[in-house]
């Protein structure tokens, strides 16, 4: 009789942390699920989410066959079928809507919810196959595209410093990130600085738990953090504390921003951002006197109008200071394009036809009732919950009831997107297959070893493309790959920082870092701009359309003065504590913990409605109705509501935020704007 095995692993979810675990299993069962304490970054620890993963994995209402719809679309009925039986009826019905209308009426529709390079949406599992197919290309909009847009118009890449040199700064700005609930691995690091000294300072519109936790809390208006920036730095300009060494032989462009700078004094910047002047001041001070100052930012800091030109400002600051230069200085957004995995070789577009069209993942309504040249007629969704997770609901669902959309889901569980699906087929979850993973908050690469065999008919998603694959009868041998073939192919570009990291070394040891120095400096050699050095001005964004010069692009709704009396409240709609996007949001437990939906409103704002404390509200715009229950509470300042994003549509009273989200762009990348949204509150 053989002892508890131990397999290592990594967590598959859409969080910067990317956990390495390990998984127990006894007599082929996982029975126990922990952080790797091997692990710099994981320590040990997984977040309340994950810690129930096992549990989920074993849930009752977890798809473990394939189904086909048998009532109407959205009733969520259907009936079971075999494997063979539903991939020659996907394969049929492929076939014919590719010699009617062309490849490109299908859609391949991954979520970002699911990461990893081999099942998850890094590596597009299935690209291989749509790019035979002629599909339209997915355009994954949904989460960062805007800021990195950003990034790379003014340091040449959204891939900032290491977060783990925030334990060498001394003052971090924790900016629009609620780091204890989405990533709460890097607060380790933070403390670390603090016991050092280090000063840290929250600038979010919501005191959240991470707030509280801070030294310092500064509220901005949603959207107005460019602004904020320009003030900063203003502060530090007239005290004469900027870097005019760094300036000059490491930026582009300081005559023209410096010139943009001397026009947001904080007295302008209290009127846009709400953030009093004395504030701003007093901390423009602190900036100038501290070295080094970091900047940690994340994804729903550019989720509005002005989201790239924000992280194009920010970025600005720690090159004012000089702190690009210095181990724990500059900003981290995103350390994904740190990683060089050969995406050529994953993806395989040299297999797609030329000219093939994009399709914007958070435009999904839109593209359903409105594209005719071609139509979506095949829409295949990969690890995504598009009807509770994009915006503007009521326009998607409208979408996916078309009787002639022929749709099909893998996943897990029975969501609002699941019922509509003409086919659901049963997707195995990450301790039962491989996965080659990145973290895009440290520089670590893992590898998934799967520990269980998979429950019921359970199949990997590239399982899952490989034998629709032959019922299609296609000959491509790219399509046949074996998952340990994939991984070997994205390891396989020869980079200099994956020296010393092959997948057998990975299968032992389960993560490595990157071969980069530690503390790493990215930009200590300069930036991988045109010029080389960080770009206040910057002409490939003006070739692109956008001001060539840093600065502050105000969020959409507030700026239109009718909007802006009809619906008086702008709506942040932050990560929760318990659910992760969508995934956990049907765990009874972590459901008991969240709470129903819930809106928190300023006494002042609740009193101006007649709202009392836990009474039910309805939360309305012209795109939908929300309906919760007030919290009243100065955890968000007047003017602004704050909710959560995560919850089932069908188990919260058939609508979450993004009911009342537009489908409209950010500036950059074609980003979607969750936090630039208005509406008006009434009690119930």
């Amino acid at each position: 009789m053989t002892g508890p095995l131990k397999v290592l692993g990594a967590c598959p979810l859409d969080c910067p942390d990317t956990c390495s675990w390990e998984v127990t299993v006894e007599d082929g069962r996982a029975v126990r699920l922990r952080g790797n304490g091997e692990h710099p970054f994981t320590r040990g620890a997984l977040c309340a989410k994950v810690n129930r993963w096992l549990e989920r994995a074993e849930a009752p209402d977890r798809i473990l066959y394939p189904l086909r719809r048998v009532g109407r679309k959205g009733e969520g009925r259907f009936e079971r079928i075999g494997w063979d039986e539903a991939l020659e009826e996907i394969a049929g019905r492929l076939r014919g809507i590719i010699d009617e209308h062309g490849g490109e009426a299908i859609w391949p529709y991954w979520g970002t919810g699911t990461l990893g390079w081999i099942q998850g949406m890094n590596g597009q599992a299935g690209q291989r196959l749509f790019n035979v197919l002629g599909a339209s290309r997915h355009h994954p909009s949904i989460c960062s595209i805007a800021g990195g847009h950003g990034l790379v118009y003014t340091t040449g890449t959204s891939a900032g410093i290491d977060p783990e040199t925030l334990a060498l700064s001394k003052l971090i700005l924790l900016w629009g990130t609620n780091t204890l609930t989405s990533g709460h691995h890097l607060w380790k690091f933070v403390q670390d600085a603090r016991r050092d000294g280090a000063h840290v300072v929250a600038i979010d519109p919501i005191r959240t738990r991470t707030a509280r936790q801070a030294d310092e809390h500064l509220a901005p208006l949603p959207g107005t953090d460019a602004a904020l920036a320009l003030g900063l730095m203003n502060v530090v300009v007239g005290l004469g504390a900027e870097d005019r060494e760094f300036l000059a032989e490491g930026t582009l462009g300081w005559e023209e921003l410096r010139e943009r700078i001397a026009a947001f004094p904080p007295g302008r910047v209290a009127g846009i951002t709400g953030v009093p002047a004395r504030d701003i001041v007093a901390l423009g001070e602190r900036i100038a006197r501290t070295r080094p100052t970091a900047i940690r930012a994340t994804m729903g800091l550019q989720r509005h109008a002005g989201g790239g030109a924000t992280l194009r400002t920010l970025a600005c600051l720690p090159a004012v200071t000089g702190d690009w230069a210095r181990p724990g200085g500059g900003l981290s957004y995103s350390t994904d394009d740190h990683y060089p995995i050969d995406q050529a070789a994953l993806f395989r577009d040299d297999l797609r036809p030329a000219m093939t069209r994009k399709l914007s993942m958070t435009r999904i309504g839109e593209a359903l009732l409105d594209l005719d040249d071609p139509p979506v007629r095949a829409l295949f969704v990969i690890a995504a919950n598009p009807a509770a997770s994009a915006p503007h609901q009521s326009k998607i669902r409208r979408g996916l009831a078309r009787e002639d959309l022929f749709t099909v889901v893998l996943e897990h569980f029975p969501t609002d997107t699941a019922d509509y699906a003409d086919i659901v087929l049963p997707a195995t979850m990450q301790h039962e297959h491989a996965d080659l993973h990145n973290g895009y908050g440290h520089l670590y690469l893992s590898w998934n070893e799967p520990a269980v065999a998979p429950p019921g008919e359970c199949l990997s998603t590239t399982e899952t493309f490989r034998r629709l694959a032959r019922h299609l009868g296609l000959d491509e041998p790219a399509l046949y790959d074996s998952d340990e073939e994939l991984a070997e192919q994205a390891l396989g570009s020869g980079d200099p920082r994956l020296t010393g990291i092959t997948l057998d070394r990975l299968r032992k040891e389960g993560f490595a870092r990157l071969a980069v120095p530690d503390p790493f400096v990215p930009f200590a050699d300069g930036f991988p701009t045109p010029s080389g050095k960080l770009e206040f001005v910057s002409e490939r964004a003006a070739m692109a359309g956008h001001d060539p010069v840093a600065g502050y692009v105000p969020p959409a709704e507030p700026a239109d003065p009718e909007r802006a009396r009809r619906y008086p409240l702008s709506l942040i709609s932050s990560a929760s504590h318990h659910f992760l996007n969508t995934t956990f949001a049907n765990n009874p437990e972590l459901r008991r913990r969240a709470g129903g939906p819930r809106v928190v409103l300023h006494p002042d704002d609740a009193a101006a409605r007649g709202i009392t404390d836990g009474r039910r509200v309805r939360v309305t715009n012209d795109r939908g109705t929300l309906e919760a229950v007030a919290e009243v509470s100065d955890a968000v300042r007047p003017g602004v509501a704050a909710t959560t994003k995560g919850h089932w549509p069908k188990l919260s009273g058939g609508a979450n935020p993004n009911a009342l989200v537009d489908e409209r762009d950010s500036d950059m990348g074609g980003g979607a704007v969750y936090h630039d949204t208005r509406v008006q509150i009434t009690a119930l």
